[in-house]
């Protein structure tokens, strides 16, 4: 293993926070003193067949946890599953059947070895435990905390008072997610920002049943490719990790300057002082935006497809986009909007691409649009401050400026 200084520096790279730095390094010391890995736990419920971008931020921690040789433990919720995540849910989510559960977790085994070492990791899924747990152990679970306590979520507060139900189930949600911690005997537990709750939770029953409360170490939620929205496929702002090269790429071409520098800290494998270095020379004027956009799209293509299928899917895009879809002498429009972001179908009607929004969204959902050579599906989708060549069927280009 590497120095406490070493490994806490990988460690703090891209997170949000660690609560609390003085008691990982407790644990990493005597991890070091002792011989015996930390054990990482990250759970993720099976809600849906397909990982993104989004979900990496955390397996791309718990790689380097791996590589700092501890012992990483990918958790599928099959039993959190069939109670339903209340997080950030203005109301109470329908519980997915175990049918569905028991697929989606199938495809997630196979999905997250494109980035953890399947030799170094363990996989378990709370079922184990809390489907034998009896109904009076279940009880008693639940005694260990407070309705008070759990209202001070503030997504169930906010449902309170706006007079939106809660059912009681929800409350078990944070006591199961809390109770696994408890099953694994976890040092270090990982997840998003809007995890803090359940993580916190994990903490109090491990102390209630006389165990070390783990540290958490929570990470940021990454925009999707609109660069203002958490990235979600119900708002089709992701890159599914199962999405094509030539998608993958594509994709994250489409991103604004600013928000790739956000992808290169939380997903590439670059050292930050590379990042930092690369982005001070592109803001600079000596390294052009577009070919640090393409380098980083080239390495999360390589993530998950191998390395000649990204140079491959890099060729494909420089010879349609730079060289046979995009016009030589576009004609640029510069839209003052006070450098916020603005509406593809305001900008496409500002700019004459459309006669009006509504023309515009149509045009959107026929996927008659391109931004900077990828095809616009979202309607709502929002371009940032910055410049844009655009595409609207096969006559209509232009570079439009946001600034």
């Amino acid at each position: 293993m590497k120095s406490i200084r070493e490994q806490m520096a990988v460690i703090r790279r891209g997170t949000a926070q660690i609560i609390s730095e003085e008691a990982l390094e407790q644990k990493l010391a005597r991890a070091l003193q002792t011989g015996v890995p930390l054990k990482i736990k990250t759970g993720f419920d099976p809600t849906a067949p397909d990982l993104h971008l989004g979900h990496t931020v955390l397996l791309q921690k718990m790689r380097q946890f791996q590589e700092l040789g501890h012992e990483v433990i990918f958790l599928i919720g099959d039993f959190t599953g069939l109670i339903g995540d209340p997080t950030g849910k203005n109301e109470t989510r329908k519980p997915l059947t175990p049918e569905v559960i028991a697929a989606n977790a199938e495809t997630y085994k196979a999905q997250v070895f494109r980035i953890l070492d399947p030799a170094r990791t363990r996989v378990v899924f709370n079922s184990a435990w809390m489907g034998e747990m009896r109904a009076a152990q279940m009880i008693q679970l639940a005694a260990k905390q407070t309705v008070a306590r759990m209202m001070e979520r503030d997504d169930f507060t906010k449902r309170y008072k706006a007079e939106r139900p809660i059912a009681i189930h929800e409350f078990l949600y944070p006591l199961v997610q809390g109770y696994d911690s408890v099953a694994l005997q976890a040092d270090v537990e990982l997840g998003g920002t809007d995890q803090t709750f359940n993580l916190l939770m994990g903490r109090e029953l491990q102390k209630e049943y006389g165990q070390e409360p783990q540290c958490v170490i929570t990470m940021p939620i990454l925009e999707g490719l609109d660069g203002v929205q958490k990235m979600s496929k119900s708002l089709n702002n992701y890159i599914a990790i199962q999405d094509p090269p030539d998608e993958i790429f594509g994709k994250t071409m489409s991103l604004s300057d600013v928000t790739m520098w956000r992808y290169y800290e939380l997903l590439s494998d670059q050292s930050l002082e590379e990042v930092r270095r690369l982005e001070e020379e592109t803001n600079a004027g000596r390294f052009h935006p577009m070919e640090a956009k393409k380098r980083l799209a080239e390495e999360l293509t390589a993530r998950f497809h191998g390395a000649e299928e990204a140079r491959q899917a890099r060729a494909r895009f420089e010879a349609r986009f730079s060289h046979k879809e995009t016009p030589e002498d576009l004609p640029e429009i510069v839209l003052e909007n006070g450098g916020q972001p603005l509406g593809l179908a305001d900008v496409m009607r500002l700019a004459n691409l459309a006669a009006s929004n509504s023309e515009g969204m149509r045009l959107i959902r026929q996927q008659a649009v391109s931004v900077n050579g990828v095809k616009a599906a979202d309607p709502r989708m929002q371009l940032a401050a910055e410049r844009h060549v655009l595409k609207v069927g096969k006559l209509r280009h232009a570079v439009v400026v946001i600034r």
